[in-house]
């Protein structure tokens, strides 16, 4: 009889100390889990806000402006802290343009107005012009101004603006723009190849082809 008393004794007693062990462990397991599960949303939202701060429409776009330099004035960093025709005079492709803006003598005007947008053809645009033609726009400084004041509108233009839009320019004659995304087109024909490129001044989109003012 005392023998059985002291086994169901040494059974209580065992039980005893192993019971408070295993309801250590299991909350600690549930400790665990609730602390995995409470880092997992604030993962997964870190995860969805990452998206959304790189996703910005305030950066050069298009294929061309693969070909800008990487740094020095000529680059995009070097573009924006200067004045639209310096900076233009800065990128190589945009040297015919740079020279016909010369030999307008717009330089300065371009250069002071605030708060423009220029669309400016590469150099490829304007070969699209038979040489005879250039060298007679060239030559004929009225014309010239005409033409060259047509790529400009007193206001900058976001790439939003430009989906369905429609602008004075300092020619006084209007210009169209269509398009969404990374594609837009001037006039139904001129390709941005490079737009929302910042200067000091202006925004300026490289187009392919040069617009002419209507007649």
């Amino acid at each position: 009889m005392n023998t059985l008393r002291f086994r169901r004794t040494a059974v209580a007693v065992a039980t005893a100390a192993v019971l408070p062990l295993a309801l250590t462990a299991c909350s600690s397991d549930d400790s665990s889990k609730d602390a995995a599960a409470g880092s997992t949303p604030s993962a997964a939202a870190s995860t969805s806000a990452a998206p959304d701060d790189s996703m910005t429409m305030d950066e050069p776009f298009g294929p061309a402006c693969a070909s800008v330099p990487k740094d020095g004035a000529g680059s995009f960093d070097g573009m924006a802290k200067d004045p639209v025709a310096t900076a233009a005079s800065n990128n190589p492709e945009l040297s015919t343009l740079v020279t016909a803006v010369k030999q307008a003598g717009l330089v300065d005007t371009l250069n002071n107005a605030q708060n423009i947008t220029v669309f400016a053809p590469t150099n490829e645009a304007f070969a699209k012009i038979p040489k005879a033609d250039l060298d007679a726009l060239l030559a004929d400084k009225a014309e010239l101004t005409k033409v060259l004041t047509y790529h400009v509108v007193g206001e900058k233009l976001t790439p939003k603006q430009l989906e369905k839009g429609s602008f004075d320019t300092l020619e006084k004659s209007k210009l169209t723009t269509a398009g969404s995304g990374m594609e837009y087109t001037v006039n139904d024909s001129s390709k941005v190849v490079c737009g929302n490129v910042p200067t000091a001044n202006a925004t300026v989109y490289i187009v392919d082809s040069v617009l002419m003012p209507p007649k």
